[in-house]
């Protein structure tokens, strides 16, 4: 375990940070953004779990430590001779078994759904956004680099969990569903 006891080092101050293996890269690189992002999203989720059930907040918490896992994938290029941590097949498995979980408790949608509702929910959607900007970056950084692919396919279905856990959250406030033109004619 890598001890962190000097949190400033002054190695940025001219726009440059390194990567898992030492590499050197602009701050603003694909993969630097790309992880990013990822990163951002799971600060969403962490105030997803002030907000949401204690059920979805378990959840929520192993899923941060998954996204800690893409990061430490991530941060290694696959040319490189250090060895990494790998994103596993177990990983989406568990996503897709919660997705049915929650899935079961909940009405077939009738229309696209809007969000809002709880506060959890609210969070949730938000992070779900967030994750779909980082899979837009995740497979951009895929065609221009190699990447493990089971990263974009974790991501993939994690805007699909969080989707269904905004909807979970609202079960028992309902789903804020979309109404077309509702306003267009007068209600």
């Amino acid at each position: 375990m890598v001890k962190l006891d000097k949190i400033y080092t002054r190695g940025g101050d001219k726009g440059l940070t390194s990567l898992g293996d030492g590499e050197r890269v602009k701050k603003y690189s694909l993969r630097i953004n790309t992880y990013g992002e990822i990163d951002e999203a799971n600060s969403l989720l962490g105030i997803s779990i002030i907000y949401s059930t204690k059920e979805t907040g378990e959840r929520l918490k192993i899923i941060q430590n998954d996204l800690f896992d893409i990061g430490g994938d991530l941060c290694i290029p696959d040319h490189s001779k250090k060895k990494k941590l790998r994103v596993s097949e177990e990983q989406i498995e568990y996503l897709e078994r919660e997705i049915d979980e929650m899935n079961k408790n909940l009405e077939a949608l009738s229309s696209f759904v809007l969000p809002g509702g709880t506060k959890g929910s609210a969070y949730l959607h938000l992070a779900r956004c967030v994750v779909r900007r980082s899979e837009r970056s995740l497979t951009l950084l895929a065609d221009e680099e190699s990447i493990g692919e089971i990263i974009v396919k974790y991501i993939n279905r994690l805007s699909d969990f969080l989707f269904v856990a905004s909807r979970y959250e609202n079960r028992e406030y309902g789903d804020v569903l979309w109404e077309p033109g509702k306003y267009q004619k007068g209600n």
